[in-house]
């Protein structure tokens, strides 16, 4: 195209430099307790750690070697490396376990070991019996005589090892200065390759792992590090360059963006197409959340995407996050749900036939193969991808690597020809118990892989839900048309639960465009909803000869317009995925014992109570359940979040009983049955109660209120 601008490939270059002053720092944090190497070792561990192009999330590992005295006073050599599963860029002394270096050393005379051996040998060799189970790649670190040791998986070098002339390009970019071991199936058998390769090369700073990453070493910190990032921004230019001269690119003006509305619509049919059947009649599927991640570079909407997605993953240490390939649908049916649908269970049902052929090809015919063994991350031509997980951190690094391995793809693409490790290897590391470990995490709450919808959850009552259901595994929209409050929750919820696992958005739930917009950030965050909280609510006091239309008219308005525009979004959602649901409807116990003055909020509240009983005909045959809950006198979340509704109407409702507002409480708890006060915590777990399937209930309306004789359900 004349005049077009040339287009550049990813930037791969390191960023962060070494600094004296933050060296310093750190030596001011760590070196006074842990000494100066540890403190150093953490500085430039950070500095790896917090450039993605080195290492991904808990990726590559370091150590520093010293000495130490054990509880006799002897003084032994010692070995700190970074613990598993614990990342780079937030490196802590907890996380550097020390262990027995000479000890380590004579594992070098062993022939062989497997994982679990090498596990075991490892733990044996702690100074500390809790600490965290050191890298799988401790005895790389231990049997070379350096001080320091640097490893990453560092994309740069991976595009240029990720060859079929990888040697020859590595030498090419970095002369002969640098040694190259061509790839090794990491832990034990490495281990020993690389210190039988430094032996023979005692001059030798650095070491290329082909199809693996790059090992770099010093006497101190900083050489260590200065090399690690030298080596890397030279292979960057490198490729950049080649790049550029093989194959350049221009700027074109881009296509016509997919809308998020139809992005959102798309994830709510993928995520139903991916969901993994249970065999059990009352949780009949697997849940898990998915997540769009947009375009890399362009790879969704080139012509190169659908042939690189069939290649493979940068290195084997992301396959147990990503699977040996990605799906790839090249021309999906955008603007025909029904046709999508049938496109994309048609392309799942392909890959999975294919992945069961690669697991029966390296596990044998007769091995059982995984219930879930479906794609992890789908690319959509002409719009971008989805990751999926099981668990939020799942879901992260998914997305984290997804996104890194298609741009790295395109320029490895353009420097040659990307040729990434057979498909043996590939299953060798999917399915290494080490790493099959880091999957397991904790134990899954009954809601966990499930996304719960709530409305007016900055109050009180939707504050307790959210909390119950974040605590139950669930990721949760904490929908509010006050943004301060529901961000307060929100920051709650990320503080014990992660990041992940919660989103707050202003909505208005009279304002069926808020609604909509509002639902289209839950599927693009977790891919749909399962559980819609109808809670939002307002009150109005006033008898009914003095009533103000106006008011009136607000309270039905949010109370019970509120209530359908939330639900109807909500279930719209749900059929488009397939996989039932759950609409649980606060209702009041005022649908069964109104009170005086309470005319507007008795009202409203039997309507959003007679639009549940409705739906729940409605929803039945699509596995929709509708229960109804019935709260009475909740006044906080038995924490900072006060009701907005007792705070409006407190006073009034005080004053009709000749109480002080502080005293309404005691009153409230004293008038039901069981004299206890009603929290929202207890709201919260019938919640929980209803959307977990524990039985099979739809219509129904569950008191929360201490029990109070005239608003029994009849």
């Amino acid at each position: 195209m004349a005049g077009a601008a040339p287009k550049p490939y990813v930037d791969l270059r390191p960023c962060l430099v070494w600094n004296d002053r933050d060296a310093a720092r750190a030596l001011s944090e760590w070196g006074p307790r842990f000494g100066v190497d540890v403190a150093l070792r953490l500085y430039s561990a950070r500095l790896i750690g917090l450039q993605p192009g080195l290492v991904l999330l808990g990726g590559g590992n370091v150590s520093v070697k010293g000495r130490r005295r054990d509880i006799t006073s002897e003084e032994l050599d010692a070995i700190y490396v970074k613990a598993s599963g614990h990342e780079l860029a937030a490196l802590t002394p907890d996380g550097l376990p020390g262990l027995d270096l000479a000890s380590l050393r004579t594992l070098r005379r062993v022939p062989a070991l497997t994982d679990a051996q090498l596990a075991n040998e490892l733990r044996r060799r702690l100074f500390d019996a809790s600490a965290p189970t050191p890298s799988i790649e401790t005895l790389v670190h231990a049997f070379l005589p350096h001080k320091f040791v640097d490893h990453s998986h560092a994309d740069a070098v991976l595009v240029l090892t990720n060859q079929a002339d990888g040697e020859a390009l590595i030498r090419e970019a970095l002369g002969d200065g640098v040694g190259i071991l061509p790839y090794v199936y990491p832990g034990f058998d490495l281990a020993r390759a690389i210190a039988d390769y430094v032996e023979a090369h005692p001059f030798a700073d650095a070491l290329v792992l082909m199809h693996h990453g790059l090992v770099t070493f010093a006497d101190d910190a900083k050489s260590s590090y200065q090399r690690h990032f030298e080596i890397v921004e030279t292979c960057a230019r490198f490729a950049s360059a080649r790049a550029a001269a093989r194959r350049p690119r221009v700027s074109t003006p881009p296509a016509d963006a997919v809308s998020r509305s139809v992005i959102a619509r798309t994830a709510a049919i993928l995520r139903g197409v991916l969901a993994v059947p249970s065999g059990d009649e009352d949780r009949p599927h697997h849940h898990a959340w998915l997540q769009w991640i947009g375009d890399a570079d362009g790879f969704a909407c080139g012509k190169d995407g659908p042939r690189l997605a069939a290649t493979g993953p940068l290195t084997g240490d992301h396959v147990i996050y990503t699977r040996p390939r990605p799906l790839f649908v090249p021309d999906p049916a955008w603007d025909d749900p029904d046709r999508l649908r049938l496109q994309l269970a048609e392309a799942v049902a392909a890959w999975r036939k294919d992945y069961l052929a690669y697991f029966h090809t390296h596990a044998g015919a007769d091995a059982t193969p995984p219930a879930d063994g479906h794609p992890n991350v789908v690319w959509l031509g002409g719009g971008g991808g989805f990751c999926r997980g099981g668990t939020t951190g799942q879901l992260f690094a998914t997305g984290t690597i997804a996104l890194h391995t298609a741009a790295a793809q395109l320029l490895a693409d353009a420097v040659g020809a990307f040729t990434p490790l057979p498909d043996a290897d590939l299953f060798r590391m999917e399915y290494r118990q080490l790493q099959q470990a880091k999957l397991a995490g904790a134990p899954r709450g009954v809601l966990a892989g499930m996304v719960v919808a709530i409305s007016g959850a900055g109050g009180a009552i939707g504050s307790g839900i959210a909390q119950a259901c974040a605590r139950a595994g669930a990721c949760v929209l904490l929908a509010d048309v006050d943004m301060k409050a529901a961000d307060r929750v929100k920051q709650r919820l990320q503080d014990r639960y992660g990041r992940a696992s919660a989103l707050s958005v202003a909505m208005d739930v009279t304002d069926e465009a808020s609604v909509r917009a509002g639902f289209e950030e839950a599927c693009l965050n977790w891919g749909g909803v399962d559980v819609v909280v109808a809670n939002a609510g307002v009150a109005h006091v006033s008898s009914i000869e003095d009533m103000d239309v106006a008011a009136f008219r607000r309270v039905l308005e949010i109370n019970a317009v509120g209530y359908l525009t939330f639900i109807r979004e909500g279930v719209r959602i749900m059929k488009l995925q397939r996989l039932g649901g759950h609409v649980i409807i606060n209702a009041s116990k005022n649908v069964f014992a109104p009170g005086k003055q309470f005319g507007a909020y008795s009202a409203s509240k039997a309507a959003g109570h007679q639009l549940g009983k409705v739906a729940a005909l409605e929803l039945a045959e699509h596995g929709i359940r509708v229960n109804m809950i019935n709260a009475d006198a909740v006044f906080d979340d038995d924490g900072d979040v006060t009701s907005g509704l007792w705070a409006a109407v407190g006073p009034d409702r005080a004053a009709a009983r000749g109480l002080k507002p502080e005293d309404l409480p005691e009153f409230y708890r004293q008038r039901n049955l069981l004299g206890l006060r009603v929290r929202a915590h207890h709201v919260g777990a019938a919640v929980v109660f209803l959307a977990s399937n524990a039985t099979p209930t739809t219509g129904a309306t569950i008191p929360i209120d201490g029990g109070i004789p005239e608003a029994f359900p009849r």
